[in-house]
């Protein structure tokens, strides 16, 4: 049972890996956008590709796809590219299509000048030229068309056309049950009706030194020549004729390619010998081929039943895809004794290299393999299980404690070899011409996927999660007593270490970094450290090839640096293979040397192999395709390519589309981009294929875009020159508008300038003469001050005057009432002369007499006071008034007392009385309301 399952997985590996491949790229339906069949494809001088697509003409550039829906809305059968003029043809139309100044295609019908000639339900299935005539086929007639003079003629054969045929000097057609036919001076002319061509449907006629060379649906190949038919034999005869053919072709180095509707593409010699064979499980799309087409570059297009595939016959780049996952992903390579081996995560696989056998599990390799070496003619597998000896595709373990990642040999000691396990290190010895293991390295005890070895049994390994660790060995390699963790360069993902000329390298994301043997510190390595730089970093795998060269691998290229002929330095060469191209396990990239140029890089469904002598290509031309403008927010319209454009100011975003027309899968075109007059320095090289600017001002531009394809920078420019125009307020004329305007304006101004000026001058003469009239009234104001402080100094004399007087009228009373009283007393005895005497005072101090002088004296000083004051209190008696005035002078009330000779308690109840005759308040003083009436 065993025996019958191995034999059983060494059938699937031996059909499912038959031979490397060149590269397919495919492109999906839902990529272009358009339908799943692809009937007819042709190429422009230009390099654009078309295809004949159910839902349309499709046009490819290289970076953009175009649709352009057929004229009636049907399927578009055919499709020829003849000069300038892209013919197609469809249900009961054909014509041309024509490049306009904006780049885009326009539909001119040729079947409408025919008028009632189409037959009804007539469709167009192939498109042919010869000199200036256009041969539309369809299933009932041949229509030629002359280019020149525009003039059709119609052949009807007797019986349906099965299909035509072109070669270089003769167009030729089948018709059902009569044979092959060529087309002379415009008739039909019979070649054969040998039976075999008459049972046979005929795919494709091509010349050939004998003759013709046909190529049937069933029956294979057919050698015509004069009445004689004769088989063309191949080797894929036997699957061709069981596999039905629908298209084929002969390219230009003579070979063939058989399309089928079952098994895909066949491409043999012009000897007939199978040169690939591929369908659907080896990389096609779809096994169904309905068209097929070589273009200038010697791509073969494929219009399949689902989809475009495009393959790179002539590819320096060879892939070899499992999609079955049998192989799985390849981790290692050798070329080890004319056997290719592969380590996958599926095991161990191998081949002779040289032929087209599938691969072949080697038992008991089962699982990872992680590494493969080979020592002075023993190759050594690093495996999940342990360590394995390859001989004669029989595996032999030596080692099974611990999984291993690599091997190294030991300086001076050509029996010893050093393994990293996923447990530290342990060493290998070879006794009596075996290798055996002999022990661990005791005081190291963690994965050692990376390590070197240095001269003097110094150690440096790189842990991914810990960082680089530094440990010297005893002399007889089986311990250390300690190791050093370095600090800087830190620990990082996908980081790695390896030795190359002598010194030990190690990168991370931060650089790649050289060891100083003198400091034993690790110093960035600026050369090797620029292959990371712009965000290139993807992983810090570094392999050293047989030829001494360093390889890396970053985002969109892969380097390798070798030394210099003429001096020590490195070299750097780039070769632009993306790593989203490659497929590569991320921090396990793996490269081997298979020849002096052809290199092995395992991807995670297979791998492909590289020649780097071959990685130079034909010259290609970088164009413009497509220039879009539009004001915000609005739909785009497209741009004249061919003259210099001008957009109004407010058309001002604008977009660039480029383009290389190369269809390779692996190495893709990058691009600089410069605006003159908004960004004058070439932009970073790119892939991408557009470029938009936004807003632009009024000006004139250069747009430039240049490309560089395989490393290599292209010998043209695309240019486009295009101006964006002012706004009509900003032209020249309305500068000059501007400019009258402003002297006119300026002319107003300045006499508005004269005015005010003038209107300054006169108020300001206004204002100095209103200055100088008030200035005269604060002087007025100023004298009738000093007159009103002089008046009042008067008034303040007059009632000091007046409060003497009065004073001196109460001290004559109070004399003369002194001098009263005395004589009083000293008459007692009624003296008439005394009597006389006392009369006399008695007159002189009368007090209304006082009162009256007083009064007047005080109307003079305070004038109107006293009537003011009977005004505002009509109640108040002339004793009131009299004392009004009294407190106006602001006398005491023994002051008051002896002028209305009473007694100062009096004089108090009469001021209590004059409060409450005048209404106060009990907080508002008596004399100063007085004072202030």
């Amino acid at each position: 049972m065993k025996t019958k399952t191995t034999f059983l997985l060494f059938f699937i590996l031996s059909i499912a890996f038959s031979q490397e491949l060149p590269p397919i790229i495919k492109y999906s339906p839902n990529l272009y956008g358009a339908g799943n069949q692809n009937w007819m494809i042709s190429q422009s001088p230009n390099k654009y590709v078309f295809f004949a697509n159910n839902e349309g003409l499709l046009e490819f550039n290289g970076a953009h796809w175009q649709l352009y829906p057929s004229p009636n809305e049907t399927i578009i059968r055919s499709v020829k590219v003849i000069n300038n003029r892209i013919y197609t043809g469809c249900y009961m139309e054909f014509g041309f299509w024509t490049r306009q100044t904006n780049g885009k295609l326009n539909y001119t019908s040729l079947s409408k000048t025919l008028k009632n000639k189409i037959l009804n339900d007539e469709q167009f299935w192939n498109i042919l030229n010869y000199d200036q005539w256009v041969i539309f086929q369809s299933l009932n007639r041949i229509y030629i068309y002359d280019s020149k003079t525009g003039v059709f003629k119609i052949i009807t054969p007797k019986s349906n056309i099965s299909k035509s045929y072109g070669t270089s000097a003769s167009i030729y057609f089948q018709t059902i049950n009569e044979g092959l036919f060529e087309l002379e001076r415009g008739k039909a002319h019979l070649v054969s009706n040998n039976p075999i061509l008459i049972k046979n449907r005929i795919i494709n006629v091509f010349a050939i030194n004998e003759g013709l060379l046909v190529q049937t649906q069933l029956n294979g190949f057919y050698k015509v020549g004069g009445n004689s038919v004769s088989k063309f034999t191949t080797e894929a005869d036997s699957q061709i004729e069981t596999s039905s053919v629908y298209s084929s072709i002969i390219l230009s180095d003579g070979s063939y390619v058989v399309g089928t509707v079952s098994n895909g593409v066949f491409i043999l010699s012009k000897e007939g010998k199978l040169k690939y064979h591929i369908s659907q499980n080896k990389g096609l799309s779809n096994n169904t081929a309905l068209s097929l087409f070589e273009d200038l570059d010697n791509n073969i297009w494929v219009g399949l039943d689902n989809g475009v595939n495009c393959i790179n016959l002539q590819s320096p780049i060879q892939s070899y895809t499992d999609d079955t996952g049998v192989l799985g992903t390849v981790y290692t390579s050798i070329l080890f004794d004319g056997e290719l081996y592969v380590g996958t995560n599926q095991g161990l696989f191998y081949k002779n290299y040289n032929s087209k056998e599938g691969f072949k599990f080697i038992n008991g390799t089962k699982g990872q393999v992680w590494s493969l070496f080979e020592n002075k003619g023993t190759l050594f597998c690093g495996h999940d299980s342990g360590t394995f000896i390859i001989e004669n595709a029989v595996a032999r373990n030596i080692f099974s404690k611990s999984g291993t990642w690599k091997f190294e040999k030991v300086p001076q000691h050509e029996n010893l070899l050093m393994q990293g396990n996923y447990y530290g290190i342990s060493v290998l010895e070879k006794i009596n011409n075996q290798w055996v293991f002999r022990n661990k390295i005791k005081g190291f005890d963690y994965s050692s996927r990376y390590f070197e070895i240095t001269n003097s049994y110094e150690v440096y390994v790189s842990h991914e999660y810990k960082g680089v660790f530094r440990f010297q060995l005893d002399k007889e390699l089986t311990k250390t007593n300690k190791f050093i963790t370095y600090t800087s360069p830190t620990k990082g993902k996908n980081a790695s270490l390896t030795q190359f000329n002598n010194d030990i390298y190690y990168a991370n994301k931060e650089g790649i970094f050289k060891l100083n043997p003198k400091t034993k510190q690790f110093e960035k390595d600026n050369l090797l450290s620029s292959v990371f730089e712009k965000d290139e970093y993807t992983s810090g795998k570094l392999i050293v090839d047989n030829s001494n060269k360093i390889w890396l691998f970053s985002k969109n290229y892969i380097h390798y640096f070798s030394l210099s002929k003429m001096s020590n330095q490195l070299k750097k060469n780039i070769i632009p293979i993306p790593a989203s191209l490659t497929n590569s396990m991320l921090g396990f990239e793996n490269i081997t040397q298979i020849s002096n140029s052809t290199y092995l890089i395992g991807t995670t469904d297979g791998f492909y192999t590289m020649n780097l002598n071959d990685l130079s290509f034909k010259n290609y031309v970088v164009s413009i395709t497509a220039v879009s403008v539009s004001k915000q927010n609005e739909k785009p319209i497209y741009g004249n390519l061919i003259e210099e454009g001008a957009f109004d100011y407010d058309t001002n975003n604008f977009a660039f589309g480029y383009t290389v027309p190369e269809y390779n899968k692996y190495i893709n075109a990058e691009y600089q981009y410069s605006l003159k007059g908004f960004q004058e320095d070439w932009s970073e090289w790119s892939t991408k294929t557009t470029v938009s600017f936004k807003n632009l001002s009024p000006g004139e531009y250069t747009f430039k875009v240049r490309a560089k394809f395989a490393n290599n920078t292209l010998q043209n420019s695309a240019v486009y020159h295009f101006t964006v125009t002012k706004p009509w307020y900003s032209t020249n004329f309305a500068v000059f508008i501007y400019f009258v305007l402003f002297l006119i304006m300026a002319h107003f101004v300045n006499k508005a300038y004269l005015d005010y000026y003038r209107n300054q001058r006169e108020k300001l003469i206004e204002e100095n003469n209103l200055l100088l009239e008030i200035q005269e009234l604060e002087n007025e104001q100023q004298l009738m001050k000093l007159k009103n402080a002089k008046l009042s100094l008067d008034m303040d004399s007059k009632n000091r005057e007046l409060a003497v007087s009065t004073m001196s009228l109460n001290s004559k009373n109070e004399l003369l009432a002194f001098i009263k009283e005395d004589l009083k007393k000293t008459n007692e005895n009624g003296n008439s002369n005394i009597k006389s005497v006392i009369s006399t005072i008695n007159k002189n101090i009368t007090e209304e007499d006082s009162w009256s002088v007083f009064k007047e004296a005080f109307d003079n000083a305070d004038k109107d006071f006293l009537k003011r004051i009977k005004l505002v209190h009509p109640t108040l008696t002339p004793n009131d008034l009299r004392l009004c005035a009294y407190l106006r002078l602001n006398l005491s009330s023994k002051e008051v007392a002896p002028l209305f000779n009473i007694s100062v308690r009096s004089v108090e109840i009469k001021r209590y009385r004059l409060r409450k005759k005048m209404d106060l308040s009990h907080d508002q003083g008596l004399v100063e309301y007085i004072m202030e009436v």
